[in-house]
Order: C-alpha cells, then structure tokens, then sequence
C-alpha cells in the first residue's frame, strides 16, 4: 500500500516540477530531507542549522565521500531556501569542497577484457553502446531504436543531462552490433528493456553488474572515460556482442550509405 505523501514533501516535490528539474535530481533530494528528518526524528521544517552541522558530521563519520555528502546537501539547501523560503539558513549550508584526485583510468587491454567478460548479450550490447558512444548510464538505458539513425550515423541522446537532447556520432563497428543484437532479441520498444518490457533495463542494474578483476576495478564511468581517451589515440577494436565476427549490413556484406536505412528495427517518516 503507498504511503500518503505529506503536504510538505508534495510542496517540495511541486517546487522542483516547477523547475523542470530532472526526475532522478528530485529522487536525490526528497530522498535527502526524509533520511535527515529519520535521523533527528522530527519535521524537517522544525530542525535548524545545527541539526544541518550533526547530521553533516554523521554522515562523515559513516565515511561518506564528498561527492556523496555535496548532493545531499544540496536537497536541504533547496528545501530550506526554495520550499521553506529561508534563504539566509539555505547558505549556510555549504558544499564541501571536491577531492583533486585523478580519475582511474583502464588500459585498452582492460577495456577489451571487461567487454568480453561480461556473459550477457543485453548487458554487453548496453557496455559496448556506451564506450563506443561515450555515452552516460542514464542515456544508454534510455535509447530506443528510433534513436538509432544509421542515414546520418548518429545516435539521437533524448533528455541527458541538463534535461538537454543532443546527437552522438555512430561508428560503422558499433552499428553492425546493434544490428546483431536486435535482430537477435527485437526489443520491441526500448533498446535494452527492463523485466517488464514496457520499461527500460535501470541504470542501478547496469552499474551493479559484475566487473572483470582488475586494477582498477573497472565500473561503467572507467569504459566513458576510455572512450574520450581513445578519440585523441588510436581507438580499441571491440569485440561483437555476439562472440563471433560482427555481420555486414545484409547479404552483401557492404557498408555503403546506400545500404542502410534511416532507423534500423522495428522511524515513521514526518516528511
């Protein structure tokens, strides 16, 4: 049975729709208040800055990083400041300042390795799309085979980050592997669908999926990252989601323009 939603958390929700902000930033935030208002166990619109500073420092000492503690904080600062209207607590609540680390980055041999060790054609097909793409999580489960446009050779990205469309060039390599995968599978509207077809596969199931031993141990961020290193280098050859020798575009076997269509497949909580 779901749980009513109280009036401030559906005034909150309704401050962020106004907004347009993305659905997964309004998860983060909501997600936020009602963890800080369980752990002080009171409203949230009751607790002040102070209880801000002993759950900042809770959530530290459960050795949360930075990049962790600064979303979380940002859904009180716009609890406080937007639905609350209290702009002068809202600032001070500050953002941690960001580690300068550098980013883990795998070597092609790892690449390949990973890929191959990956058993499933779905989510094999997905890690491919988003190397050779270089495209996020949330946009690859999100693609659909409309968004496939091998006329042009881009692959059309819908609502990414910012909320905002854009197009990605489509490899020859890549296409051909699509191709396979969907006259392998036919999804028959999102490219790579959840248990229930009518939804995509989750971004939490992709980045959750079991990663080939390495140093580092590789995740979905590392194959992005490699993909903007091997444009300024000589890209890795990817092996088929298939296992074999990816197939050409028909009988033929050519790559000609003309032999492609324009879109290929058919506590009690008080918040």
């Amino acid at each position: 049975m779901t749980k009513p939603v109280s009036a401030l958390r559906q005034r909150m929700i309704d401050d962020m729709k106004i907004r347009n902000m993305a659905l997964s930033t309004q998860y983060i935030y909501v997600r936020a208040v009602q963890n800080y208002s369980a752990f002080h166990g009171g409203s949230p619109d009751k607790l002040t800055i102070e209880d801000v500073r002993d759950y900042r420092l809770h959530l530290i000492a459960r050795g949360l990083k930075t990049a962790s503690i600064n979303p979380i904080m940002g859904g009180l600062r716009f609890f406080y400041g937007v639905t609350l209207g209290q702009k002068q607590l809202a600032e001070q609540i500050p953002y941690a300042r960001k580690e300068d680390t550098l980013p883990a980055v795998l070597t092609r041999d790892e690449v390949v390795r990973f890929l191959k060790a990956v058993p499933d054609l779905k989510m094999r097909t997905a890690f491919i799309t988003i190397y050779a793409a270089g495209l996020r999580v949330s946009e690859a489960v999100s693609l659909t085979a409309r968004d496939i446009d091998s006329k042009r050779m881009v692959i059309c990205v819908r609502q990414g980050k910012g909320r905002k469309d854009r197009y990605v060039m489509l490899s020859d390599q890549l296409l051909t592997i699509l191709r396979d995968y969907w006259r392998r599978t036919r999804p028959r509207e999102w490219l790579f669908p959840g248990q229930d077809p009518a939804y995509p596969i989750t971004a939490r199931t992709v980045r959750r999926q079991p990663m080939a031993e390495s140093d580092p141990e590789p995740t979905s961020g590392h194959i992005r990252q490699r993909f903007a290193i091997s444009r300024a280098s000589q890209p890795i050859s990817i092996p088929p989601a298939s296992g074999r020798k990816p197939s050409a575009y028909g009988a033929t076997g050519g790559t000609s323009s003309s032999a492609r269509s324009t879109h290929w497949g058919g506590q009690q909580e008080v918040f």
